[in-house]
């Protein structure tokens, strides 16, 4: 699960928000070199721009500890499990849109950040660089340190190897 800075929406952040919802991003999903299924820009997007909200149903740490181990039990290979804060998590395994698919790369063209409006916490990616039609969204997922390790297939030149 990823972990981001979050903080309050200042009123151009609130507008931009506001505009991604009223005009979304063109996007598609499709099969990946990275890992299975990614998503792709089919229209430029400048650098700092928002891509796409990362949609999902909202539950509280533990919550979201026992559904990972229940996914695993069943199969389910890749959970959608993305950390707001040190108690919330988004869930967009079963309930997500397809900001789910974007894979992590360690040379990302795409940053995660936690934004609040109204009171609610949203979790939104941003372009890090400007991002041309047919190219793979990505972003850094910043999975903490741990003794399992898995394996990266980002193929980028910086790769560090590991997810975690």
């Amino acid at each position: 699960m990823e972990r981001s800075r979050g903080g309050a929406a200042p009123s151009s952040e609130l507008f931009a928000f506001n505009q991604l919802r009223a005009r979304k991003k063109e996007l598609k999903f499709a099969r990946s070199p990275i890992h299975d299924w990614g998503l792709y820009a089919l229209e430029y997007i400048p650098a700092g721009d928002m891509v796409i909200e990362y949609v999902g149903e909202v539950v509280r740490q533990q919550v979201a500890d026992k559904r990972e181990k229940v996914y695993e039990r069943q199969g389910i290979g890749s959970s959608y499990l993305f950390r707001i804060d040190d108690d919330l998590v988004v869930d967009a395994t079963m309930k997500g849109n397809i900001g789910r698919l974007i894979n992590h790369s360690c040379s990302p063209n795409c940053t995660a950040r936690i934004i609040t409006i109204n009171s609610s916490k949203k979790i939104v990616i941003y372009a890090k660089t400007p991002i041309e039609p047919g190219e793979e969204i990505t972003y850094d997922y910043h999975f903490p340190i741990e003794q399992e390790k898995i394996p990266c297939l980002c193929g980028s030149e910086k790769c560090r190897g590991f997810l975690n």
